[in-house]
């Protein structure tokens, strides 16, 4: 199972095709205006109570090009570190490696032989990446996600559509159904009388979850960041779920992306002011969970940590998309992208979505798997804006388009229709006389076709600029023609000379 099998959800349709389908539903379009539109306003108020706000932007900024540009030498200071204090370091190229790995640690941690083994994982998005739940299901192994909001992706056989808030395309009514549907299929049934009460819903989560939690022997989770010089691990999360998880099983195994790392512990000051207040618009996370490596008698007696390429390597040899990797996970992108708040998550095909998806999925799996994605944006730079460690998402985007265009020429038999009118253009361009003749016969055209000094409809592959907008007619006379009559030698010597006439 490759990498691109993962990232990118086998079967859904390129961008323009699916962002079409998600433009219909309404619901869809209420929820996600409703949610990204909370997010952000809270987002604004908390960041503007920090005076130096914008110092620390380029603080985190500065920090993660650093660590980019020597990550194989933070990498194996975190494994030294990590190794000191009691725990287990595992290198993963790619998501079989990475799944095969997990799936080992899980068999070998045990259980009985008349009991199905059974994981609870932490909200983990290199989990999803790597299409861990599928692996672990498919070794007889059963994972139960329990983040609130994963757990309803999880129920609902959904995907999750956003980076923090997964099932923000479902409302609270939906939410009810899937819990009084699924939930006696999980072992505890919803109880009776369920509302669409958030309170009801998440007492109904927490009973559903609790028995997991007591009795499962292994977590997984993923890694908000992790500090070299000292090993330590942290997972940032709102409800407390995560913390059950890190301190209850005996095994813990942490999926981390290698980019996560940080040089210092110190560092941690920066991005943990950062973090919340740009994913949830909080002061700080109410769980912030910290550790290193093992304690005896305190929390899991195993810790291993994975360390997960995956595509990362090739994108760090990218010197303009290589910033991508400096992502923190946040979502802010998201939640400022109008492209996002139209369409949703699911419209990417891709486990990262909105903004921060279209510069990380094509390169995490190769431009031509997920070519659509870097034009799934109108580039009105609202992302870089609100990016708290200054990805300038536009430019990559640019940059990723130019390589799907080259991707797309190389591996096209026949040159596309596109191509043969950028050619003629330019042979076009590159004469004085073609590009007159080309002007005249152009306007000749034009004028066969305009009704009431419009062109309208217009033939063939030229219907699609046609479809949404009408086109002026071409002036009767080209500013070259123009330019050659009024500059005659019979008026270079009166008061209205033709260098004036120009020149005005």
């Amino acid at each position: 199972m490759s990498g691109a099998d993962n990232v990118v959800w086998l079967g859904t349709p390129a961008f323009p095709e699916a962002a079409r389908a998600a433009l219909a539903d309404t619901r869809l379009r209420a929820n996600l205006r409703r949610a990204t539109g909370t997010i952000r306003d809270k987002r604004l108020a908390v960041a503007a109570e920090l005076e130096d706000w914008e110092d620390l932007r380029e603080t985190a900024a500065a920090v993660k090009r650093h660590t980019l540009r020597h990550l194989d030498h933070h990498l194996l200071r975190l494994e030294k570190a990590v190794t000191a204090a009691g725990g287990v370091v595992h290198w993963a190229a790619d998501a079989a490696e990475a799944n095969r790995i997990v799936t080992d640690l899980v068999r070998a941690a045990g259980g009985s032989d008349t009991e199905q083994q059974e994981v609870v994982k932490v909200k983990s998005m290199a989990t999803q990446e790597i299409g861990l739940n599928e692996a672990l299901a498919d070794a007889g192994i059963r994972a139960y996600e329990t983040d609130l909001a994963e757990l309803i992706v999880q129920l609902g056989s959904d995907r999750p559509s956003h980076i923090l808030v997964p099932a923000i395309h479902r409302n609270r009514s939906e939410i009810r159904e899937i819990f009084r549907r699924e939930m006696g299929e999980w072992g505890r049934p919803a109880p009776e009388g369920l509302s669409d009460d958030p309170r009801d819903l998440a007492e109904a989560a927490r009973l559903h979850l609790r028995e997991k939690f007591l009795r499962a022997k292994v977590a997984v989770s993923g890694a908000n960041f992790a500090a070299a010089d000292t090993g330590t691990v942290v997972v940032l999360e709102s409800e407390g779920n995560g913390r059950m998880c890190l301190t209850l099983p005996e095994t813990l195994i942490t999926v981390m992306g290698i980019e996560k790392v940080l040089p210092s512990f110190a560092d941690l000051e920066v991005f943990l002011q950062l973090l919340p207040r740009s994913s949830t618009g909080e002061r700080m996370n109410p769980y912030t969970s910290l550790w290193t490596g093992v304690t005896e008698g305190d929390g899991p007696q195993n810790f291993h940590l994975v360390l997960l390429d995956n595509g990362r390597t090739a994108t760090l040899a990218d010197e303009v998309g290589r910033q991508a990797l400096a992502c923190i996970r946040c979502s802010a992108c998201l939640n400022v992208c109008p492209v996002y708040e139209r369409t949703g998550g699911h419209a990417y095909g891709s486990v990262y979505p909105g903004p921060i998806g279209a510069v990380l999925t094509p390169q995490l799996v190769g431009i031509e798997n997920a070519a659509s994605l870097p034009f799934a944006s109108t580039l009105c730079g609202a992302c870089y804006d609100a990016c708290p460690v200054k990805i300038d998402i536009p430019e990559v985007l640019v940059h990723l388009r130019a390589e799907a265009v080259e991707a797309g020429r190389r591996n096209r038999l026949l040159p596309s229709v596109e191509s043969l009118a950028m050619k003629a253009a330019g042979a076009a361009m590159s004469s004085p006389g073609r590009l007159a003749a080309a002007q005249r016969l152009a306007a000749f055209g034009a004028r066969l076709v305009a009704r009431n000094g419009r062109i309208g409809a217009l033939p063939g592959p030229l219907a699609r600029w046609s479809d949404s907008r009408d086109t002026p007619v071409p002036p009767p006379e080209t500013l070259r023609a123009w330019w050659r009559r009024t500059r005659t030698p019979a008026h270079e010597d009166g008061p209205a000379t033709g260098e004036r006439k120009g020149r005005r």
